[in-house]
């Protein structure tokens, strides 16, 4: 499974409809922030980061806030991924999507600083950040798992998340005007494991610790923390459930997917809430996967 900016694959459904691509293939799709604000067009667009954004479930994402009218900062560890999604969406003149691939390795605190100076040399203030990087790591019984592995997950599934969230809260905190959301990709797991999951499953169980922690922190600064937890979107990352994954009854079966784009509604949902509202949690999952009876 991927690392941070690797997460699953592309949406299953017709994209929202955007403008044809303007630059070359292999040329990051960016708009110029000082000019737009000449024409006092960045105003109009809120500005988010997206984690993970060069495939699955952060690129549907990254395209519905796009769509949304949102600029959108793609981070993930592979910039031709990220481009893709760029090119995926055009850059059309001044009144036009913004969209800036900027290549990240979330576990490393050096980059998560890089990628968030970025944002405010270049558009002032960030309004949204979307923590969506993840990765299951290899499925193994437990006495199996080795320590490399169980520190990958952990590296990329909660302490990128955290070195994310902390530089987004910083950089909300100190803007003005003060003030921004998290949200953070969580998972069914969060609540329920898979067998053979030790790793994802304790990670994402943490991720709800740290979605309440940001809310109460974020209090004061006008920052609002929610979490989706998301049951089997179609991408890459969920493969197996199209194939046969174990069951905790130890039978390997067939589980039902959703669409990616149907989480990515969702999320421009929570988004476009003013401040003073919040979606604590949401779950959005495929409707007949034996999530409700695992275990």
């Amino acid at each position: 499974m991927a690392r941070a900016g690797q997460v699953g694959g592309t949406a299953t459904a017709a994209r929202p409809t955007l403008p044809s691509p303007s630059s070359r293939a292999g040329t990051p799709l960016t708009a110029p922030a000082p000019q737009e604000a000449r024409e006092g067009a960045a105003a109009a667009r809120k500005v988010a980061v997206v984690t993970g954004a060069g495939s699955g479930i952060g690129r549907a994402v990254a395209l519905a806030l796009i769509a949304a009218n949102w600029t959108v900062v793609l981070a993930g560890r592979r910039a031709a991924a990220l481009e893709e999604t760029a090119r995926q969406v055009g850059y059309a003149g001044i009144g036009g999507p913004a969209v800036l691939p900027v290549p990240t390795d979330i576990t490393r605190p050096d980059e998560v600083e890089t990628l968030f100076a970025t944002v405010r040399d270049r558009f002032g203030r960030l309004d949204l950040l979307f923590n969506n990087a993840g990765t299951f790591g290899p499925p193994a019984p437990l006495d199996e798992l080795s320590y490399e592995d169980w520190r990958s997950v952990v590296d990329v599934n909660l302490n990128g998340a955290f070195l994310c969230a902390q530089a987004a809260f910083r950089a909300m905190k100190a803007q003005e005007p003060q003030g921004g959301r998290i949200i953070n990709n969580g998972s069914v797991s969060a609540h329920t494991p898979r067998p053979h999951s030790i790793a994802y499953t304790a990670t994402k169980h943490a991720m709800t610790g740290l979605t309440k922690s940001l809310s109460l922190d974020g209090r004061p600064y006008r920052i609002a923390c929610g979490q989706i937890d998301i049951g089997n979107a179609a991408t890459e990352m969920t493969g197996r459930m199209q194939t046969g994954i174990l069951q905790a009854n130890g039978r390997t079966e067939v589980e039902p997917v959703m669409d990616a784009a149907d989480v990515a509604r969702t999320v421009v949902h929570m988004a476009a809430l003013p401040l003073e509202a919040n979606v604590q949690f949401a779950t959005v999952m495929a409707t007949n996967m034996p999530y409700i009876g695992r275990g």
